[in-house]
């Protein structure tokens, strides 16, 4: 049993170094969300809320009007759910406007869309069929488009790039049939011949968004391992792949519980022979590569799932209005309304996450890491809800297919479709969990770097010494700072009564969120890193407390104009979603010194000894 734990830790190790290794290890550009696990509140960042420019406006509305009739013209989304195909001419009919090169370069023969604009077209396309969303998200978001306008070499960009204008589609092979999140286990390999010139790929990729039916594939290999400060680092690399190359297999196509008309499995590469100058970025640094491109490409999630989500709403609204029970529509009944309202004020939460962070990411001033992974866990979370609750309202239509509901001369709402579709988004491109470790290891960042030298074993004494001191005089300072009383700025001041005072408890609060993550890193030091529901918590803290700042600039900046004047203000949603998001950080810092992890983990680990199998009684297995 020693043994065991002695090689968990190992591999746990490596596990942690080969991510450490590929992780931004700079800070570049502020960061709205680490200054306020830091408690610091750099309002200015954020607020005023960042306005599309008229120009750039115009043209994403007059894209999204072709988008928008062509797919209500020529695509039926039950129908694709029903085959599990889109159809040809479809999928034509959207090479056609450019659908996928949206995100390219003109040079490129791209239609050159802002990051605004391109979120704008997937929260179209989402809310009205989610596999003709993943079709073109994958292929843009991670699949070849980003990675190669970010890291390419001007000759792979010239031979890859305009050919996704003509149709070609692409996607991102990462996942192995034993690989996920833990890419140390990665077993597809890329080995070197003919002196380097070309390589051989081998090995199997799992669950490749498109990959069925892809020209052009990202594929994650593992090449040969380096001698890097005398110690063997293992290589993840990045080859660009065409698919028309003779060893690469489409094994398999995957069947799931929604999204039916996605094609990925089982891809199969035997001696997959792909020359030198398709690594991209560098040999050892596929990992790298992964990492930033998720930083935009997650943001893609946000804006779909926002646009479903206002999708349901819409349904909801209407069908509250329109069912009646005990002689009032349904909408009127207490519980029922608090359900609609909770529905209106995160979905507009969501559009403050998705449109601030959009941004974020075409102004290139700021380091999005954080913002982007917290606007993919908060909005796929919420949107979920916002689905779950408007099956529940629609009730048994809701779980009625939309096919059947027509069927028998009703109004298809496809709820129990768009059900199905959605529950995946709380695990791709990181399942929650995964995000709020991301989140916590990005946001312990600077103290981690105060920290390091001092558990590393390369440090000398002296140098421990050195930095012992120097952590000292930092943290002489820092601590008490975040125990004096705030003074917000006069653009705070000046917000209507109830945003002025939600900002003021989101400065007060991320002070307070800094000390309470300092003195458990005190605590714990490296312990730390295993306590994941702990870190949960004050993941979730500060995912309450970035998205209370984005919704309070979000209904300041459009409280005023003239659509909003004319009907209800964005200001009782902001209000609302604020006060819900402080009783939620309320519970959340009991939970950190009160709370039943102890208990769980002893349940969990007596289930997995399977001490509790005696429960499993009189089922069939």
């Amino acid at each position: 049993m020693d043994m065991y734990h002695k090689s968990i830790s190992h591999e746990k190790r490596e596990s942690l170094e080969l991510a450490e290794g590929s992780r931004e290890s700079e800070w570049n550009y502020p960061s709205f969300v680490r200054d306020i696990f830091h408690g610091k509140l750099s309002w200015d960042l954020i607020y005023p809320f960042p306005e599309q420019s008229e120009s750039d406006r115009r043209i994403g509305t007059e894209y999204l009007e072709k988008i928008k009739g062509f797919l209500q013209a020529n695509l039926d989304p039950d129908e694709v759910d029903k085959t599990g195909e889109i159809p040809p001419h479809v999928v034509k009919g959207l090479v056609d406007l450019g659908a996928f090169s949206m995100k390219i370069k003109p040079e490129y023969d791209g239609l050159g869309l802002s990051q605004i604009n391109y979120n704008r077209a997937m929260h179209l396309v989402a809310s009205y069929c989610g596999s003709t969303a993943v079709l073109l998200s994958a292929h843009q978001s991670i699949g070849v488009p980003t990675p190669l306008s970010f890291f390419g070499t001007p000759e792979q960009k010239k031979k890859f790039l305009p050919r996704f204008r003509k149709g070609a589609i692409s996607g991102f092979a990462l996942t192995e049939p034993v690989a996920g999140s833990d890419p140390r286990t990665m077993k597809t390999t890329a080995t070197p011949v003919e002196g380097g010139k070309f390589y051989l790929i081998n090995g199997e990729k799992l669950w490749c968004s498109n990959g069925n039916i892809a020209d052009i594939l990202i594929v994650m290999c593992q090449t040969p391992l380096k001698m890097e400060k005398g110690k063997e680092k293992k290589q993840i690399t990045a080859f660009i792949v065409e698919t028309n190359s003779p060893g690469f297999e489409v094994a398999y196509r995957c069947s799931f519980m929604g999204l039916h008309g996605v094609k990925l499995g089982l891809l199969k590469f035997k001696d997959v022979k792909v020359p030198r100058e398709n690594i991209i970025l560098g040999e050892g640094e596929g990992l790298k590569l992964a990492f930033i491109t998720l930083n935009t490409g997650r943001l893609t999630v946000p804006a779909a799932v926002t646009g479903m989500s206002k999708w349901c709403l819409s349904v909801s609204r209407r069908w509250a209005k329109e069912r009646r029970q005990w002689g009032s529509p349904i909408g009127e009944h207490e519980m029922v309304a608090e359900k609609l309202a909770d529905m209106a004020s995160d979905t507009f939460a969501m559009d403050a996450v998705t449109w601030l962070t959009s941004h974020m990411a075409d102004a290139k001033k700021l380091d999005i890491r954080l913002e982007a992974a917290i606007a993919k866990l908060f909005c796929t979370e919420k949107s979920w809800k916002v689905v779950d609750d408007t099956l529940q309202l629609r009730s048994g239509r809701g779980f009625e297919t939309s096919l059947s509901l027509k069927g028998r001369g009703e109004t298809g709402f496809p709820v129990e479709r768009v059900f199905r579709d959605s529950r995946v988004n709380l695990i791709i491109e990181g399942t929650s969990q995964i995000m709020r470790l991301f989140i916590a290891r990005e946001a312990l960042d600077p103290h981690l770097r105060r920290l390091k030298p001092l558990f590393s074993s390369r440090t000398s004494l002296g140098g421990k010494i050195q930095a012992l001191i120097s952590m000292g005089f930092y943290y002489i300072f820092w601590f008490p700072v975040l125990w004096l009383p705030c003074f917000a700025p006069a653009s705070i001041t000046r917000l209507p009564a109830p945003l002025k005072n939600h900002m003021m408890f989101v400065q007060s609060t991320g002070k307070r969120l800094a000390r309470e993550m300092f003195v458990k890193m005190v605590i714990y030091q490296q312990r730390l890193e295993s306590k994941q529901n702990l870190l949960a918590r004050f993941v979730d803290i500060g995912t309450d407390l970035f998205v209370m700042a984005c919704v309070c600039s979000y209904a300041s900046s459009i409280s005023g104009k003239k659509a909003a004047a004319e009907s209800a203000s964005p200001i009782e949603l902001a209000d609302l979603f604020c006060c819900q998001a402080r009783a939620r950080i309320a519970a959340q810092f009991s939970g950190v010194w009160n709370n039943n992890d102890k208990k769980t983990n002893r349940i969990a680990k007596n289930i997995l000894s399977d001490k509790y199998e005696w429960m499993e009684n009189e089922i069939i297995k």
